[in-house]
């Protein structure tokens, strides 16, 4: 079996470091979701307004900055180095939006407002804050000691070589589930933020370690790609020569069907693929790839192994090789059944993953949306 991509290594652990923490967070907080309403452990009357549930990347990208005081949306991006989804924080009731009191002109624009949390927004944190803290140590004691500590030795090895004003998550995909950072703009017409302050902080927390090199990645390959590396990783790599079923892909991808959708829709629009039936008269459709689209998953397989060859001779091959075998060792074979990253997947009963189908994998890359900041897209 082929060695599976740096990127991928990455996202595997990256994606299941998220999923763990957002059972343990929805488990603790009162929340609402769209599917099953009011969450069931909420008893004081305050939990009527208990927020709607996001994942992981939306304390990355808002809510780790934002106090009581407030914040002005540049501020926000400033610390942040990327993007949030705004207006959602407001409607799923973390922030509140609104002029600054000190601020006379008399039509201020909106992103000179501040951004205070609400509440519900508080409660939030509290829950969050320490639970990087807490499944870290469930890794420690799942994987090892050792084991941990050498990930992060040689992931930090890595990182202390990358550019410093990469955020500390991956970014919410943009059109056509690209890459993008500081504004809602494709990577590459946009401007450099400021470095982050943490740097040189040599005990990040794990999902940091594990963003930064990946996002890092992502940007070199979109830099000579015509698609995404979230498209590419999660769609173009399944299609076959016979093309594959449309209904299939979010089982093989372990990508939602919404995020599927909008990755098959960019492909058709673009020429890259067809949808269309998988046999005469049949009702099933299939994604097929056009003379263009075969082309870009050639590109793709390419591009790869050339920007990992890149980073050898960049970061070092020992550095390269460090990451390489302790990321091996932590994913394994990847599939729910044998890698040791599922053994802390199971959700809490009263999780909204209790009630969807297990995953088969993870995904080869996060495909992080505007809808929560859910790493499949969900």
């Amino acid at each position: 079996m082929a060695r599976p991509p740096l990127p991928t290594l990455l996202s595997h652990a990256l994606v299941a470091f998220t999923i763990e923490f957002d059972n343990e967070a929805e488990h603790r907080l009162s929340h609402r979701t769209t599917n099953h309403g009011l969450s069931k452990h909420t008893a004081s009357e305050d939990d009527f307004y208990a927020p709607w549930l996001v994942s992981m990347v939306m304390w990355f990208n808002c809510l780790r900055f934002v106090d009581e005081k407030g914040i002005t949306l540049a501020e926000l991006e400033s610390l942040a180095r990327t993007f949030t989804n705004l207006l959602g924080m407001e409607r799923w009731g973390y922030v509140v939006v609104e002029p600054n009191p000190a601020d006379t002109r008399s039509k201020p624009p909106r992103s000179s407002w501040l951004i205070r949390t609400t509440p519900a927004g508080r409660k939030a944190q509290e829950v969050w804050r320490p639970l990087f803290e807490m499944i870290e140590k469930r890794w420690q004691e799942r994987f090892g000691h050792r084991e941990i500590a050498a990930l992060k030795k040689s992931l930090h090895e890595i990182l202390l070589q990358l550019d410093p004003a990469l955020p500390d998550c991956l970014p919410i995909l943009g059109y056509g589930l690209c890459t993008t950072l500081a504004t809602n703009t494709p990577v590459r017409k946009q401007t450099r933020p400021a470095p982050s302050p943490d740097a040189g902080n040599t005990d990040l927390p794990l999902p940091v370690l594990l963003a930064k090199p990946l996002l890092a990645f992502a940007l070199e390959f979109e830099a000579e790609s015509e698609l995404s590396l979230a498209i590419c990783a999660n769609v173009l790599r399944l299609v076959g020569e016979e093309g594959v079923r449309v209904r299939d892909l979010p089982r093989l991808s372990a990508v939602s069907k919404e995020a599927i959708a909008i990755a098959t829709s960019f492909l058709s629009k673009r020429g890259y693929a067809q949808v269309k039936p998988e046999s005469p008269g049949s009702r099933v459709k299939a994604l097929v790839l056009t003379a263009k689209g075969k082309r870009a998953q050639n590109t793709y397989r390419e591009l790869l192994q050339k920007i990992e060859d890149r980073w050898q001779e960049r970061h070092g091959k020992d550095a390269m090789r460090a990451v390489r075998q302790s990321l091996e060792r932590l994913v394994g074979e990847p599939t729910a059944e044998s890698s040791p990253l599922f053994q802390g997947l199971s959700p809490y009963p009263d999780g909204w993953r209790a009630v969807v189908p297990k995953p088969e994998g993870l995904p080869h890359y996060p495909m992080v949306s505007h809808r929560g900041g859910y790493p499949d897209g969900s």
